[in-house]
């Protein structure tokens, strides 16, 4: 699973500003919970789920100004919100 996480960070900025598109947006939140998953980390994963379930109207917006700006989506960098 970790090497999920390792492909997507090292997408180029084009393909993850397109995975931030509304409908293709679910893609991050699956790599979100994985890496809570990975991390073994509860509150990690409760936000990953609430980005999916609830979170998928707004995320995608907020996803992209992310990439733009970090260059990966929330909760994948390092950090809980880096």
């Amino acid at each position: 699973m970790e090497e999920l996480l390792k492909e997507v960070d090292s997408l180029p900025l084009i393909i993850k500003v397109i995975l931030c598109l509304p409908c293709i947006e679910i893609f991050y939140g699956i790599c979100r919970i994985v890496k809570g998953i990975v991390k073994k980390d509860a509150l990690w994963l409760l936000l990953a789920i609430l980005t999916v379930f609830p979170g998928v109207i707004f995320m995608w917006l907020i996803d992209l100004i992310w990439v733009l700006t970090k260059g990966h989506a929330i909760l994948l960098g390092n950090e809980m919100f880096s």
